[in-house]
């Protein structure tokens, strides 16, 4: 097979992956190759995609290039083209994630917001994708290559290196804002939590807390008691924050 040209652009946020200003790359093949592989030898994970066109033309990541072509690659959430909206490659609506070791941050704020995610500090990369893939869960990393695995087919790569940030990202590009319900998951184990009467749990609280708390519930998992004491305040802080910062505002 004589070489062909491919003409990769990358639109949106997605020249964020390339490591240089320009969003525009060619590729010389001397064999059929699959669309998929094109833009992830460009560093660009396929969760990360949302719609391809091959010369104008929308195609999924299984698409074989053979010739020369000019491909677009657009990411989730693209303000630059508003149709071919039954050819998106993403799911928006995950609900369910799983997030890798680094992250322990993020996950205590999504955890505290109500989402629902697996963690294990622990856990291999192998083992994380098993839990994406088992449980169609979304993948959360900093790991482009982990993403790049074929069995992942939910993910993000979070662009920020702050929890905070990192909260928001998640939020909007899985359009969490109206599904959030704070203080109904366990941020130890991930458990729903369940109300306990005081006379159940009077064994696990300390002196004064048997004295001041009324309202308790507790984690069916890993057992632990959660009630509005002095942090309580300060969990509120923090999520009121995180929905400052989704809506656009600045903090205060």
């Amino acid at each position: 097979m004589s070489s062909f040209t491919i003409q990769l652009t990358f639109h949106g946020d997605l020249p964020f992956f390339l490591g240089r200003k320009a969003s525009t790359i060619e590729r010389q093949l001397s064999e059929k190759t699959s669309v998929k592989d094109v833009i992830e030898a460009c560093g660009v994970p396929h969760t990360e995609v949302d719609l391809i066109l091959v010369n104008g033309e929308p195609v999924d990541f299984a698409a074989i290039l053979t010739q020369d072509v000019a491909v677009d690659i657009y990411p989730v959430e693209s303000s630059g083209i508003t149709s071919f909206t039954e050819n998106r490659l993403q799911v928006h609506n995950i609900r369910e994630f799983v997030a890798d070791g680094h992250l322990g941050k993020l996950v205590r704020d999504l955890r505290l917001l109500g989402v629902d995610v697996a963690y294990d500090t622990t856990a291999e990369d192998r083992q994380l994708v098993k839990t994406a893939s088992d449980g169609n869960r979304a993948l959360l990393t900093r790991d482009r290559r982990l993403l790049m695995h074929a069995m992942v087919q939910h993910g993000y790569y979070l662009r920020s290196q702050d929890p905070l940030e990192q909260t928001v990202e998640v939020l909007r590009r899985f359009d969490l804002g109206s599904t959030l319900a704070p203080f109904s998951r366990c941020l130890r184990c991930n458990a729903l939590l369940q109300p306990a009467d005081k006379a159940d749990v009077f064994a696990q609280l300390e002196p004064l807390t048997k004295i001041y708390y009324e309202q308790f519930r507790r984690c069916p998992g890993c057992e632990q008691v959660y009630w509005s004491g002095s942090h309580f305040g300060k969990l509120q802080k923090r999520i009121e924050i995180i929905r400052s910062r989704l809506a656009g505002e600045d903090e205060t």
